[in-house]
């Protein structure tokens, strides 16, 4: 053998060792994904009656972004912008289901109702991840079409069509890989102890768990095993509902036996976990203060979420960051960790690798967008919307830097917050602030003609004005009736 072949054969062994290097030194990954969890419902962002020690330590151990969004409002489109990378414009699913939503006769515009089922065409993170070697399942609530193994995933426990689950909490379950729950058993720790299980079965190679779990989603169905504990608590400045408050600690518990499956294996180091969930909470039990809204609403108690990255070795510990992201930056971060390729499709959002690494401090004033052609009819709480009939009416918002920008279709409404001023959302200076008002506009109509936005134009021919009038006094009046029982109490 001449030197010259001996040179390339040693070029070629040293290349394969650092590829082969490269692949092992990618991380675990653990996506911890939850359902109408508000951004005030962890310890770590200041809760102090639902108890989540583990999370809390999690976060601690990581980097925590107090302006991290979902990129809509509620559970369907959200994760369609979570899988896809894509604001809702592209992949078209707006609302759960594409029926109008709340009464005939207070919609002033025709809804747009676009898909309940995610383009199979559209190539998800998951997909790329397992193109890049790793091994993947997703774990709890799907939504976005019947069978989650199409888009990208070797194993699926629980996911199908349902937001809720089918039967609530307690089995039996009728819904793939959860048909074996001890009867007993709550679903949230039936989930996260088959997610222990697929890390043990997987500890010698690559694997990405999407634990996307039903909680804290309706029905309000409570741990039995927690309830005493919380029904003799002391109540809480936000927080006083029990069945909420075990569901809560149920997640906790669960990520708690997760972590201790991964430091027991000796995966912890290895392992990146995210904290995000999909929408705000759920108004009726949960209170996101000073945010103002909830789930439903496009105010930011309905967008901003608790979000936190625990990389050990990448993210510095006990770091914090207020650079706004949101959900579409999940994708190509995913990607990143992972190693995975891009696909050749359109993606909104960008890798949030080099702010965990500390590479940049700051995107500058990236602009950040929302589209909701629909309808989101009222629940039982309606003194964090814009009206007492719905969460939401068609809109679109856009938020650039401390700004944040709310156009209504209906009534051609305006509304701008200066969030670092007022967070809360109270003082709308459209009016007072009409060169930053035209600004945003522009740009989030611009967006809006970029990315085929459709808007909805078309009168609604059943609307009846004097019976939305007549509505909307009779939920005022309700609804100050109701305070004033409150106050008595």
């Amino acid at each position: 053998m001449n030197a010259r072949l001996i040179q390339c054969l040693l070029v070629v062994f040293a290349f394969v060792g650092l590829s082969h290097g490269a692949q092992e030194e990618r991380p675990n990954i653990l996506f911890v994904f939850l359902d109408d969890y508000g951004w005030k419902d962890a310890g770590f962002m200041g809760s102090d009656f639902y108890e989540t020690p583990n999370i809390d330590r999690l976060a601690s151990e990581g980097m925590v972004f107090t302006d991290a969004y979902s990129a809509a409002a509620n559970c369907a489109p959200a994760r369609a912008c979570l899988l896809s990378g894509q604001y809702t414009p592209r992949h078209q699913i707006f609302n759960v289901g594409t029926e109008p939503r709340g009464k005939a006769k207070h919609r002033r515009l025709e809804h747009i109702g676009g898909k309940d089922t995610l383009d199979p065409g559209i190539i998800t993170w998951a997909q790329c991840l397992r193109e890049a070697g790793y091994r993947t399942a997703t774990m709890g609530k799907w939504h976005l079409s019947k069978d989650p193994l199409p888009y990208g995933f070797d194993v699926n426990v629980g996911g199908t069509h349902s937001g809720s689950p089918p039967r609530g909490y307690y089995p039996p379950h009728k819904v793939p890989g959860l048909e074996d729950a001890p009867k007993d058993e709550f679903l949230t720790t039936t989930i996260c102890r088959k997610a222990s299980e697929f890390i043990e079965e997987n500890k010698d190679r690559k694997w990405a768990l999407y634990l996307t779990l039903f909680a804290v989603h309706t029905p309000l169905d409570a741990n039995r095993e927690l309830v005493a504990k919380y029904t003799a608590k002391p109540p809480g400045k936000l927080h006083n509902h029990i069945p909420m408050a075990t569901m809560i600690q149920s997640v906790d518990d669960g990520v708690g036996r997760i972590v201790a499956t991964l430091e027991r294996l000796r995966l912890a180091d290895n392992t990146v976990i995210l904290f995000f969930s999909d929408n705000g909470g759920y108004g009726p039990a949960t209170d996101m203060d000073p945010l103002k809204g909830y789930k439903g609403t496009y105010y930011e108690g309905g967008i901003r979420e608790p979000f936190f990255v625990k990389w050990p070795g990448v993210v510095k510990p006990g770091t914090r960051s207020a650079e706004p992201i949101i959900g579409v930056d999940l994708y190509p971060t995913l990607c990143e960790i992972g190693g995975a390729k891009l696909p050749a499709q359109p993606l909104d959002g960008r890798s949030l690798v080099p702010l965990f690494n500390g590479t940049t401090k700051t995107f500058g004033e990236r602009p950040l967008f929302w589209h909701f052609p629909a309808y989101l009819q009222s629940y039982q709480v309606i003194d964090e919307q814009r009206d007492p009939l719905f969460r939401s009416r068609p809109c679109s918002v856009i938020r650039l830097g401390d700004w944040k920008l709310h156009q209504y279709f209906e009534d051609k409404g305006l509304e701008l917050y200066n969030l670092r001023d007022d967070l809360g959302e109270t003082e709308n200076l459209a009016s007072r602030q009409p060169k930053k008002t035209a600004e945003l506009l522009d740009r989030l109509e611009q967006w809006r003609s970029r990315i085929q936005a459709p808007v909805p134009t078309r009168a609604n021919p059943d609307f009846d004005a004097a019976d939305e009038a007549a509505a909307i006094q009779a939920a005022g009046r309700a609804a100050e009736k109701g305070k004033a029982k409150r106050r008595k109490k």
